[in-house]
């Protein structure tokens, strides 16, 4: 009968990925927007946001959800295998279509662990791509652009991985630039970030979904058409899905610990955003 508790642990485990998935389901979420995931690398998507991606892709919800990656992740010269591997995970998780899915390939933007890319550069990109009108929008009318929300790393990055951090503080200089000379009315653009944990909350799988329902029941809250704080896990075909995302399309960088990954972290079953104060 020494077998008989190791028998109930994948059980216990199968039940409380059911059981959070459901209950996720009752935290107010995003309805008919236009939502961009900005991230770093190609498997980023997978990786970090598909409990995220997965669910505000329900058709039910009538979001459009794009992605756009700011390299190639270029750092194995793998680059333009990534792009194509980026395509189909992200389409896998959900989107509508692979003109959803924009990667950049630009020198000021290298796929590297020792190099911080410049919020300016990332603010300006973000300005050219979805707010093109800003320069001559007259102080006087309502700031514009052609997305609703953005969702990209917190300022730890998850992984402390420096273009990841980069990407925070370049959403928030872009948002910041969007909203000069515009005093008064309202950004059209609400951020959100996904929220570091500890290392060993990290490697929980959906074991730590008491934790993240617990610290996101205690957060300060908002309702209305961009809720705070989200809350997204995934069913266990979900979470499927995003292990196949990582196996099926990301093959070139399954490597041992990328096994660990998509096995043990929360990162794949289970994300917590907040709203960030963007003034």
């Amino acid at each position: 009968m020494d077998w008989l508790p190791w028998a109930v642990v994948p059980v216990f485990i199968f039940a409380m990925c059911i059981y959070t998935s459901q209950f996720a389901t009752s935290f107010p979420t995003l309805q008919g927007k236009r939502i961009l995931l900005l991230i770093a690398h190609p498997d980023d998507e997978a990786m970090f946001f598909a409990p995220t991606l997965l669910a505000l892709t329900r058709p039910e919800l009538g979001n459009h959800v794009k992605i756009l990656c700011l390299s190639s992740g270029d750092a194995d010269g793998l680059g333009e295998v990534r792009k194509k591997e980026l395509v189909k995970s992200g389409l896998q998780l959900g989107l509508r279509s692979a003109d959803d899915i924009l990667v950049v390939e630009d020198s000021n933007f290298p796929d590297s662990m020792a190099v911080t890319w410049h919020p300016r550069l990332i603010s300006n990109l973000l300005t050219a791509t979805f707010a093109p009108k800003m320069a001559a929008t007259s102080s006087k009318q309502a700031p514009q652009a052609s997305i609703d929300a953005i969702i990209t790393f917190d300022a730890h990055g998850i992984s402390s991985h420096p273009n990841h951090i980069s990407l925070y503080n370049g959403a928030h200089a872009f948002l910041k630039a969007l909203m000069h000379r515009h005093s008064g009315w309202e950004c059209p653009i609400k951020l959100y970030t996904l929220t570091t944990t500890s290392i060993l909350r990290k490697y929980l799988s959906i074991v730590d979904a008491p934790a993240t329902v617990v610290g996101a029941v205690v957060r300060r809250k908002e309702l209305g058409g961009f809720p705070t704080p989200l809350v997204f896990a995934s069913s266990p075909v979900g979470y499927r899905t995003a292990q196949k995302a990582m196996t099926t399309a990301h093959e070139s960088q399954m490597r041992w610990f990328r096994w660990g990954w998509i096995t043990v972290s929360r990162y794949m079953v289970l994300n917590d955003l907040k709203k960030e104060r963007t003034l």
